[in-house]
């Protein structure tokens, strides 16, 4: 039996990064966690997540390194294997390709970034959804706008890339970005005149395999920014998709997509007057309704389909100037629920409220003057509970 305990796995994906099929012989088996003399598969490192694949024909759910050992955990943990016998293995090529993409184009932005306002990226990670980028210095929407730009200028170019193993005294005086202190052989992965890091993961030869890049999302984090990109296929279908919504919006505004932006600004503020106006007038249609009851002792509730809780906080206002009892107002419908306001001049409004929270459920509270809240219950049930 081979000892496990003397083996470091061969990394056949730093000999060749295109290679997708391999073969290798058998270090340990245990419970599905199969450990191999040499392996193709990429384990989750330096931020990205693991390939995908097959081995000894069974799916591979992730890989794992461990004092240079890798794990290939495998979906069936009752995969059965003998130690010291020949496997195969298959990579995932289109998981693999798009990782490579996105890291490449990674180590692109990030050197731009450190070359032109010297910060670190901090932060890195690669999932099958995201890839993100920490930085700890802030960078403001027109500089990202001009990284981003020139990042895609150096992928059209075509760069080939360059890796390395360095040790001794030349991995202490050669310049590249690292984001953490290395004790064994460093491998630097080098984009001439662009950028040159310490990295553990495959990239792609030419920095043209790369497509393209996109900056999708920014966003102030720990002191700097968080910048999130995609690249290569996965920038196109983002692009597929936001043109598809741009394109069916212009089509439902009957315009061009290039006024889409002043259109929908133009809609929401119209849409904006159009409900303060609305709620104006249900303002004042409330009040001519509470001129129309007459003073005095009692309770007084009312009834709206709609009415924003600024207007229904200033009826009951008006209420309780008229009647000395509990005077409420309702916003809603039996089927989709009340909101409420509920005030007592000179009283305790939270004492018809807790009446409202033990027969029907209501949620809310506030003050002896003033509370509000939701209830679902009917119009007639809370009449009855107003003495209507």
């Amino acid at each position: 039996m081979l000892d496990s305990s003397k083996i470091r796995t061969r990394k056949l994906y730093y000999e060749d990064a295109y290679k997708t099929e391999f073969t290798a012989k058998i270090v340990s088996a245990n419970a599905g966690d199969i450990v191999l003399d040499r392996t193709a598969f990429f384990p989750e490192e330096g931020g990205q997540s693991a390939d995908t694949g097959v081995l000894g024909g069974f799916r591979v759910a992730d890989v794992k390194i461990k004092d240079g050992e890798i794990h290939h955990l495998l979906e069936d943990r009752n995969a059965s294997f003998e130690p010291g016998t020949e496997i195969s293995g298959r990579i995932d090529w289109q998981h693999r390709f798009s990782n490579m993409q996105q890291h490449s184009g990674e180590h692109i932005f990030s050197g731009l970034v450190h070359s032109t306002y010297g910060f670190d990226n901090v932060g890195f990670h690669l999932s099958d959804n995201e890839v993100t980028l920490d930085f700890n210095g802030v960078i403001g929407p027109d500089g990202i706008r001009d990284i981003e730009r020139r990042a895609n200028e150096i992928i059209f170019r075509n760069i080939p890339s360059e890796i390395r193993f360095l040790s001794g005294e030349e991995a202490k005086t050669a310049e590249y970005r690292s984001k953490i202190d290395l004790d064994d052989e460093i491998r630097v992965v080098t984009y001439p005149g662009v950028d040159a890091c310490a990295c553990c993961a495959p990239h792609v030869a030419l920095t043209g395999e790369i497509g393209c890049l996109k900056v999708v999302g920014l966003q102030n984090y720990k002191g700097g920014i968080r910048v999130s990109i995609l690249c290569g296929m996965r920038a196109m279908e983002v692009f597929f998709h936001d043109r598809d919504i741009l394109e069916k919006t212009a089509n439902y505004l009957s315009n061009s997509t290039d006024e889409v932006y002043h259109l929908v600004v133009k809609a929401r503020t119209e849409l904006a007057e159009t409900k303060a106006a609305l709620a104006e007038a249900a303002k004042k249609l409330v009040q001519v309704r509470i001129d129309q009851i007459p003073a005095g002792g009692g309770n007084a509730v009312l009834f709206e389909e709609s009415l924003d809780a600024g207007a229904m906080r200033s009826a009951v206002n008006s209420l309780v100037q008229k009647k000395n009892g509990f005077c409420g107002v309702f916003a809603g419908s039996d089927a989709d629920g009340y909101r409420y306001v509920i005030g007592k001049q000179g009283g305790d409004a939270r004492t018809i409220n807790n009446e409202l929270r033990e027969k029907f459920g209501a949620r809310g509270g506030g003050k002896p003057e003033m509370v509000q809240g939701s209830v679902t219950a009917s119009r007639a049930d809370i009449e009855t509970l107003f003495g209507k």
